[in-house]
């Protein structure tokens, strides 16, 4: 039986370590292996879409499902609610280096797939953004410049396979 410290749980969600932005998560650092990207939606919502390497697990599979202790999970879903419920979870369940990605799928969206410049942006935001027009398109995104149209809300998301960095694991197959 793992017993939780709900003071050290609290300090951990105050200070937000938790969980990661879209961008700086392992899928967006372009070819780091030292995750597992856990997709917790539904099968079919996975098959439409999912983040490059992401393996899909439901939250009601999460506890018979073979993780090693020792590896960095990162889960989302698509907001965040489940992947903050399912972060829970494997904290009961003794896991420590587990991480929700920030907005969930609409995050990753928001700032890798379609990261918009403001009109009235600065050098900084501005030379952020160029290393954010890159990630986009390396996964099959549109960046956008300068008060660009909105991303519509039908707009079919990239087709794109990621190249699989070595050492993650296929979804299915459990890695060490």
């Amino acid at each position: 039986m793992v017993t939780l410290d709900t003071r050290e749980l609290a300090q951990i969600v105050e200070k937000e370590v938790d969980h990661v932005t879209p961008p700086s998560s392992p899928a967006g650092s372009q070819g780091r292996s030292d995750y597992r990207l856990v997709d917790l939606r539904t099968a079919s919502d996975y098959a439409a879409y999912h983040i490059p390497t992401a393996e899909n697990v439901t939250v009601a599979a999460l506890p018979e499902f073979p993780f090693q202790r020792t590896e960095k999970i990162v889960l989302y879903s698509d907001g965040g609610i489940h992947a903050a419920q399912a972060w829970m979870l494997m904290q009961a369940q003794g896991y420590r280096a587990v991480y929700t990605v920030l907005g969930g799928l609409e995050g990753w969206k928001d700032e890798v797939l379609y990261p918009a410049l403001a009109a009235q942006a600065s050098g900084v935001e501005r030379a952020r953004f160029e290393r954010a027009a890159t990630l986009s398109r390396f996964f099959g995104g549109e960046p956008r410049a300068e008060g660009g149209a909105a991303v519509p809300a039908t707009m079919e998301l990239p087709k794109l396979a990621a190249p699989v960095p070595s050492g993650a694991v296929s979804a299915g197959t459990c890695g060490s």
